[in-house]
Order: structure tokens, then C-alpha cells, then sequence
């Protein structure tokens, strides 16, 4: 994630041995208004910096610490006077209907009646309930990996405590099915009566329902409270049969608290939005007339075999210095991700955030999508627009951590501190300003279950990235931490069960309700297990980001061409753990951001101002970055994982940072940052650039869309045949295969050689599938495309075949095998 003075992201970072991490912290932006549709200006603050991950073998060397004994969590805090033969069970530790029978065989279709779930037995043929299979016996990783049996005793408690908290989820709450569907229960629900309202804050005195409705009249509509400190309270119809809240009105609960009274947005709310001038958000009832709710129209798309992600961001989407729409994004950038190649595109800052430069990290309202960018309707013609174009949605969540705000976040949201968080320092992210997750709670476990099945749910989203695992896995965080592959770096006393747990239980519920959905998960420490199935005792991500590579490229950007080392470049690349695949990226939203320089900078500098129009002659910077920004991405996407991640921009070399509109900001020490004016004109993308025929930036785009649809066609990616054949020092080069491919990497920068002797496995007759020196992509045109490569049993570089290419320097080119 980005990380930076506002943003929540994955810190721990080890380089040369060394742990990193820089700095974070949060600000918010304003609100008011009656009108859901108004837009908002926002405050900001200062963008400084973001860090890293190191890479993680299969079975690391020289394993021979003892076993550091398991973190013991706080005990989860399961409702205990809740009997097991009665159906009303607490859906905030109180009082929720469930459903009592066996599974039928046929469809349960759920209805809503004043706010609470009931199981009708309405038969619909051909449908099944989803259900979450049961658990596993966990032990399968030690197969996988016998050298996790020397920490046997952390691992079997983790799983024993995950197995344990499904069985009270089955007993008390109808299983994580009913369980995450907290959103039917909690929040505002509607039924054919009336308006039914809960919230859970046990820490509150008295509470009441305010907005628009009732002239924020606190005496107008109290709340009455339950065992459980859930608040209630029904609004009946008004006599004309009209809802009792209009839809579109402002609303929020006025708590008195241990902190005092104050006015709160419900935690559940589904929409809020900032009025011009204002800085706390509003809550708004969002509940459109049937002939304005967006119907969805297409089928999601099947899973594909390989990913290959756009990462996105909505509001800066659009070439112009502004807030750029949903419905700008469904038009204009979708079809471009389309024909660029991509099966997937990774939205970042859905979830409300009331500070923008914060990238959407420091999350508000985790119901609510950001109202910044349009409409709840808005978000899902976006997505069905997608899926009518075969692209995955994938949805940036972050249960990492909350903002910090108390006015318009969950941040001491009944008077308390330790209402969903955590108390005192444990409770508080010092680096990121924010507020962590007490995990061990039956109703944070509801809230953040409920939220993931939000959004599958209601938005058709495919799947996620989560952000900032790291941060979540271990109390320190990854927090000036190295990482160096000792397992009991993963398995002791610093291992939070609690959120490991969570990540099992949510990751066991994607995959249970939602089996084509992906998973991923942010983690720089390379935790063991996290990519294996939960059944099978892992921590169940589909994927992992694999975020050394984007850093080992930055390292190496500093250093002259002479000093890269080959081998050090395919270790990176293919440093991960079997059977646990990866998403790589040679840089993502994080190495844009101000402070910070993309590759394509850090190539070419200022030369990009002034010699990037093909009517002007280049410069040698300019010819050596071109050549090297393909190269870069193509030996990334070649040899780095099952799935890659472009950051929109730089499939194209964009040539400046992103830096969000934002004031001075003063700092808890004194110290103050200068801001930009509020500038938007750093926080945009230049497609413009990339689709002009007459700069060069349009053949760094060309070669992108090559790269993407070579791997369309041949599947390289997750072929099972890979196999590093030559990674040659003093030539700089690098050969390996890929499924049906050969590819041939020459890094040097005056080198060229001919007759090169390139090894394979396959026999046959070789074709160039892709030349980066191609005059398309902005090379320099020097290999002939229609010469025929003949295999001979000449056995090369331990491969029993070879054939002899020319190799010009600075060139990446993949021979195909032909029928």
C-alpha cells in the first residue's frame, strides 16, 4: 500500500539486511449537506514517503533457532449466556434470528422483516444455499513444507483456535454465512413497516437518532438498549406510507459517552458525503426508489488462470487536474484497460476516506463507497460495465487498520478507546496515525466479515487486495523489522493469532460463498503458509504481492549499469515459496508517489521534458531508458510470479510522481510541511502521452499491450515448465523458459552479440513472438522477424537443444516454439 504521511501501508522493510521503514500519519477533509449528489473540496496534508519487502526462499537455509512458544491472544470475546436450543442468537452479541433446520435441498431464499433476518422456506428450484464447508484437519502444510513440523506447537494452536472459533460461529450465530450478513441486522434496514435502526455501543449512556428527518431534535427519537449494548429503535412509515427518513437526508447518532456527547455516523452507514466548506462527513440514509437502483446486467467473469491487473485509483484517473467520476472511469478508462490487455482491474480508495491524500487508506466508513468519485448506483454500472467487457473487479480493502478521526470514523465511536480497537498503545499505529483492530472481538470479527461480504455481495466485486497484512500479522507490525527467512521470525511471540486468525476466517469466507473469487494479500515478511488453502492449515490468500522485486529494481536504478548483477536480479525474481503464488509488479502506485520516483524517471530525469517527441533527436538517457523500462517490466512479468500488476500510467513510462492536493501541514513536533496549493495537477494520469503517435511514450505503451497479450496467448505466467538457463555476469545476460517460450534478456549496454547460443528443452522451429527493439515499441529495428530458428541436439547450459540468435544490447526478445 502507499505509504506515506497518510496513507496506512505495509512498512517493514529489509534491504542489505537492514530494516526500513518511513514515516505516516492522517488528516481528514469536510462535510454538511442535505443532498447526496453534492461534491467536496478536502483539506490535506503531507505525502512523505513509503517502503518495503523483503523476498522469501521456499525452505529457508539453516533453519536451527528453537521454537519460540505462540503469542497467546486475548481470549475472543464469545457471547456466554447465549443458549444453544434457542434461535434467537446476538448479531452484536445479542439478538438475531437464525435459521433452525437442515440444509434443504433446494434454494432458502432469505426475507427482510423489521430489520431482522428471517429463514422463509421459500423453495427455489435449481438453487443451493452457500455454505462454508467445515474446517480441515490443518495439516497438509507439513507436507508442503516438512520443515514447518520443528514449529508444530504454534501451528497446530493457531489452526486449534481458528477451529475453535468456527465451532462457536456454527453454534451461536448459524454459521459464517448468516454471520457475515451482520449488514441485515445492524445499521439502517428497511421492511415493509418501517425503518429499523441498530448500532452496537456498548460504552454510551443514552443514545438517539438525529438527521434531517426529525430537525436533529435529539429528544425526538431515542434509542433503547439491550443487554448486549446494541441500540435500537423503529421508525414506523409515515400515514401516507412514505419512508419515516427520506432518502438523500442527512443522519447520524448523538451519543452522551464517557468522552461526552457526541454525534457519530452509524458504523454500518452505506453512503457519506462531505459538504463544501465543512470538514466532518455526514452519514446519509441511501435507500433509492426501486426505478433508480442499478440492476446489474452481466455475469461475472470466470477466474482466469493468470492474472493481470491494472491498479487503479478512480479520482485521479482522468488526464485533467480534478476529481475525476465513476462514470468517467466506466467510459473512458475501462475500454483502454480492455484493449491494453488486462483481465483485471485493482481499484483503490473505494471505501469512504474523508482525508483524499491519504490514497484511501485511513478508511472512515467501511460500508460506504466514496462518494468523491459518484453514486453507490454509479460504482455499480462501473463494475457490471467491467464484467460485460470480461475484466475482474478487484477491490483495495483495508482491515488493517481505521482512521484516526472521531467525528466521522469509528475512532472512539461510543466514548471509549476500546469500542473495535484495541486499548492504549496496542490499540494505536504509531507510524501510520491510526487506529488497529482488536481482532479478538466477536463483533470487530462480524463488523469485518460483514464488510468483506458487503461488497462481493451487494458491488460484485471479484475479489480483493488486502492492504497492509503485514501490519496485521505481527504486533510490531513489520515496523523497522528485518525479515531475513528464519521461520521463528513468523512463528512466536510477535505473531498476532488473533489477526491471523481473522485472515483464515474471511479468507474461508470468499472462498466458501464466492469460489471464483481472488484473494490477495499484502505481506513484505514472507510468512510461510499464507498462500495455502485455511483446510489445508494456511492462511488461505490466493496470492501474495510479491514486493522485493520493485524495490531490488530501485536499488539497482541507483547504481551504474556496469555494477547489476544477473544472478541477483533472477534471485529476486524467483525468491518465493512453492505452491504459494505471487503477483509481482516492477512498480506499483507506491514508487509513484511523491518523495519517490517512478522507473521511468529514475531512468531518463529531466531529459523526459524536452526529447520524448520523435521530431526532435533522442539523447542517450532517453534511448538507454526506453530500452531498459521494457526490459524491466517484460523480465518482471516473465519471471516474477503467476500474476502481474501495473500501476495505470506506467504502462506508458509516466513521467511525473503523484502528489494529492494538499495544504501546509504542521507536525506533532512543530515542524511544518509546505503543501502544493492544493494542486491537482500532480494527481492525474497523462494518458494523453501514451496515445500520442508522435512521442515516444506511445511505443513504451505499444510494447505493454504486446506484453499482455503475449502472455493472453501463451499462458506463460503459470506454465509449469520454467527453468532459468543461463545468467551470464560478464555478457549481462539472462535466458529462461517459460511454457513454450524462450526468452533472452541482454542488460549490456554496448554488447551485441551473434550467434549466441541459446539452450532449450523442446525441439522444433523458433519465431521472435516479441521484440522490444521492434521500431513499434521504439527500438532501433535490428532483429529480422521472419528468420526461422532450428533447434540441433547441441545441448547448451544444461539443456539437451539449442539455437544460435543475435543478441543485440539493451534487448529483450521471446522465441516462440511454432507448430
Amino acid at each position: 500500500m502507499a505509504t506515506f504521511a497518510v496513507s496506512g501501508a505495509t512498512l517493514g522493510v529489509a534491504r542489505a539486511g537492514v530494516g526500513v521503514a518511513r514515516a505516516g500519519s492522517e488528516r481528514r477533509g469536510g462535510a454538511d449537506l442535505p443532498s447526496l449528489l453534492l461534491r467536496k473540496k478536502d483539506s490535506s496534508r503531507a505525502v512523505l514517503s513509503r517502503a518495503a519487502s523483503p523476498g522469501k526462499v521456499l525452505v529457508p537455509d539453516g533453519e536451527s533457532d528453537d521454537l519460540a512458544s505462540p503469542a497467546q491472544p486475548e481470549e475472543l470475546q464469545i457471547p456466554e449466556d447465549i443458549e444453544e436450543q434457542t434461535a434467537e442468537v446476538n448479531m452484536t452479541g445479542g439478538t438475531a434470528e437464525k435459521l433452525q433446520s437442515s440444509e434443504p435441498t433446494q434454494g432458502i431464499v432469505e426475507t427482510i422483516t423489521d430489520g431482522v433476518t428471517k429463514g422463509v422456506k421459500e423453495l427455489v428450484v435449481g438453487e443451493k444455499p452457500r455454505v462454508v464447508p467445515k474446517p480441515g484437519d490443518g495439516q497438509k502444510i507439513y507436507e508442503i513444507d516438512p520443515t514447518l513440523k520443528d514449529f508444530r506447537s504454534h501451528l497446530d494452536y493457531r489452526y486449534s483456535e481458528y477451529k475453535r472459533i468456527r465451532a462457536a460461529i456454527d453454534q451461536h450465530e448459524g454459521g459464517l454465512e448468516a454471520f457475515s450478513r451482520g449488514y441485515e441486522k445492524l445499521g439502517f434496514t428497511r421492511s415493509a413497516e418501517g425503518i429499523t435502526y441498530r448500532e452496537w455501543a456498548p460504552g454510551a449512556h443514552s443514545a438517539a437518532l438525529v438527521g434531517d428527518f426529525n430537525n436533529w431534535n435529539p429528544n425526538a427519537d431515542a434509542m433503547t438498549r439491550d443487554d448486549y449494548g446494541v441500540w435500537e429503535i423503529f421508525l414506523p412509515n409515515n400515514a401516507d406510507g412514505s419512508s419515516a427518513i427520506p432518502h438523500g437526508s442527512r443522519v447520524k447518532i448523538r451519543m452522551d459517552t464517557p468522552s461526552g456527547v457526541k454525534d457519530s455516523i452509524s458504523a454500518w452507514i452505506k453512503f457519506s458525503v462531505q459538504a463544501p466548506g465543512e470538514i466532518p462527513f455526514n452519514g446519509i440514509y441511501y435507500d433509492p426508489p426501486e426505478e433508480e437502483k442499478y440492476v446489474f446486467q452481466h455475469p461475472q467473469p470466470k477466474r482466469p488462470e493468470s492474472l493481470r491487473i491494472y491498479e487503479s485509483h478512480i479520482g485521479m484517473s482522468s488526464p485533467e487536474p480534478k476529481i475525476n467520476s465513476y462514470a468517467n472511469f466506466r467510459d473512458e478508462v475501462l475500454p483502454r484497460i480492455k484493449r491494453l490487455g488486462y483481465n483485471a482491474v485493482q481499484i483503490m480508495a473505494i471505501q469512504e476516506h474523508s482525508y483524499y491524500a491519504s490514497f484511501g487508506y485511513h478508511v472512515t466508513n467501511f460500508f460506504a463507497p466514496s462518494s468523491r468519485f459518484g453514486t453507490p448506483e454509479d460504482l455499480k454500472s462501473l463494475i457490471d460495465r467491467a464484467h460485460e467487457l470480461g475484466l475482474l473487479v478487484l477491490m483495495d480493502i483495508v482491515h488493517s487498520h481505521s482512521s484516526n478521526n472521531t467525528l466521522d470514523g469509528l475512532n472512539g465511536f461510543d466514548g471509549t478507546d476500546t469500542h473495535y480497537f484495541h486499548g492504549g498503545p496496542r490499540g494505536h499505529h504509531w507510524m501510520w496515525d491510526s487506529r488497529l483492530f482488536n481482532y479478538g472481538s466477536w463483533e470487530v470479527l462480524r463488523f469485518l466479515l460483514s464488510n468483506a461480504r458487503w461488497w462481493l455481495e451487494e458491488y460484485k466485486f471479484d475479489g480483493f487486495r488486502f492492504d497492509g497484512v503485514t501490519s496485521m500479522m505481527y504486533t510490531h507490525h513489520g515496523l523497522q523489522m528485518t525479515f531475513t527467512g528464519n521461520y521463528g521470525e513468523y512463528f512466536g511471540f510477535a505473531t498476532d493469532v488473533d489477526a491471523v486468525v481473522y485472515l483464515m476466517l474471511v479468507n474461508d469466507l470468499i472462498h466458501g460463498l464466492y469460489p471464483d473469487a481472488v484473494s490477495i494479500g499484502e505481506d513484505v515478511s514472507g510468512m510461510p503458509t499464507f498462500c495455502i488453502p485455511v483446510p489445508d492449515g494456511g492462511v488461505g490468500f490466493d496470492y501474495r504481492l510479491h514486493m522485493a522485486v520493485a524495490d531490488k529494481w530501485i536499488e539497482l536504478l541507483k547504481q551504474s549499469d556496469e555494477s547489476w548483477k544477473m544472478g541477483d536480479i533472477v534471485h529476486t525474481l524467483t525468491n518465493r515459496r512453492w505452491l504459494e503464488k505471487c503477483v509481482t509488479y516492477a512498480e506499483s502506485h507506491d514508487q509513484a508517489l511523491v518523495g519517490d520516483k517512478t522507473i521511468a524517471f529514475w531512468l531518463m530525469d529531466k531529459d523526459m521534458y524536452d526529447f520524448m517527441a520523435l521530431d526532435r533527436p533522442s539523447t542517450p538517457r532517453i534511448d538507454r531508458g526506453i530500452a531498459l523500462h521494457k526490459m524491466i517490466r517484460l523480465v518482471t512479468m516473465g519471471l516474477g510470479g503467476e500474476g502481474y500488476l501495473n500501476f495505470m500510467g506506467n504502462e506508458f513510462g509516466h513521467p511525473e510522481w503523484i502528489d494529492f492536493p494538499r495544504g501546509p501541514q504542521t507536525l506533532p513536533t512543530g515542524k511544518v510541511l509546505p503543501g502544493n496549493n492544493n494542486s491537482y495537477d500532480k494527481c492525474r494520469r497523462r494518458f494523453d502521452l501514451g496515445d500520442a503517435d508522435f512521442l515516444r511514450y506511445r511505443g513504451m505503451q505499444e510494447f505493454d499491450q504486446a506484453m499482455q497479450h503475449l502472455e493472453e496467448k501463451y499462458g506463460f505466467m503459470t506454465s509449469e515448465h520454467q527453468y532459468v538457463s543461463r545468467k551470464h555476469e560478464e555478457d549481462k545476460v539472462i535466458i529462461f523458459e517459460r511454457g513454450d517460450l524462450v526468452f533472452v534478456f541482454n542488460f549490456h549496454w554496448s554488447n551485441s552479440f551473434f550467434d549466441y547460443r541459446v539452450g532449450c528443452s523442446k525441439p522444433g522451429k523458433y519465431k521472435v513472438a516479441l521484440d522490444s527493439d521492434d521500431a513499434l515499441f521504439g527500438g532501433f529495428s535490428r532483429l529480422d522477424h521472419d528468420v526461422d530458428y532450428f533447434t540441433t541436439e547441441h545441448p547448451h547450459d544444461n539443456r539437451p537443444r539449442s539455437f544460435s540468435v543475435y543478441t543485440p544490447s539493451r534487448t529483450a526478445v521471446v522465441y516462440a516454439l511454432t507448430e
